[in-house]
């Protein structure tokens, strides 16, 4: 984890086009993402595990939200597997539903993102971060049968099971997108 304050990161996020909101905790950061998705009829979600762990998905569809994983949609909700402190948003995908929907086809994208994913370093450190705390855990969890779901060390494998396919880096907002980065004081996903 980094030792940049949030207020700091956001600071840079903002320099870099995107709206931040920063909080304390999940519970307030689950607050804001639910306001958010208050008009929003569609809600596309990216698999992310951060969403999840703030206990909004269930809350979203008892309100009668359509949930989908792929735009168009109203809201998109993910995370990032690592934000540097300057502000670039990183994420690795396999399929590259979750980082498309990020760049292109939502009315609005929301990030949340929790203090464990804030990388002191630039790109470089915003990846090996990804590959160490990220891939490995999220190829178990995803049933892949590949060398870092067996040994929790990234191999750059060549499986057809691999997930880390597509890297896109956010050095700013892409132009003609709304999009907010919730920044929690939390440890969240991987």
């Amino acid at each position: 984890m980094s030792q940049v304050s949030l207020q700091d990161v956001a600071a840079a996020l903002e320099r870099r086009g995107f709206a931040t909101r920063v909080f304390a905790n999940r519970a307030d950061a689950a607050a804001f993402v639910l306001e958010a998705a208050a008009s929003a009829k569609v809600v596309g979600m990216g698999g992310a595990e951060t969403v999840k762990q703030l206990g909004v998905v269930d809350e979203l569809s008892r309100q009668g939200r359509e949930l989908v994983r792929e735009t168009p949609c109203d809201l998109f909700l993910l995370s990032a597997n690592a934000l540097t402190a300057d502000g670039r948003i990183v994420n690795i995908d396999g399929f590259g539903n979750r980082v498309a929907a990020s760049i292109h086809g939502a009315g609005h994208v929301l990030y949340v993102i929790g203090r464990n994913k804030i990388v002191d370093g630039g790109i470089d450190a915003a990846i090996e971060r990804i590959k160490r705390c990220a891939c490995p855990p999220n190829c178990r969890r995803l049933g892949k049968k590949t060398p870092c779901a067996a040994t929790g060390v990234c191999a750059d494998c060549d499986s057809p099971d691999r997930i880390c396919k597509v890297t896109v880096v956010m050095d700013r907002r892409p132009t003609g997108t709304q999009a907010t980065v919730a920044l929690v004081d939390d440890d969240l996903g991987y």
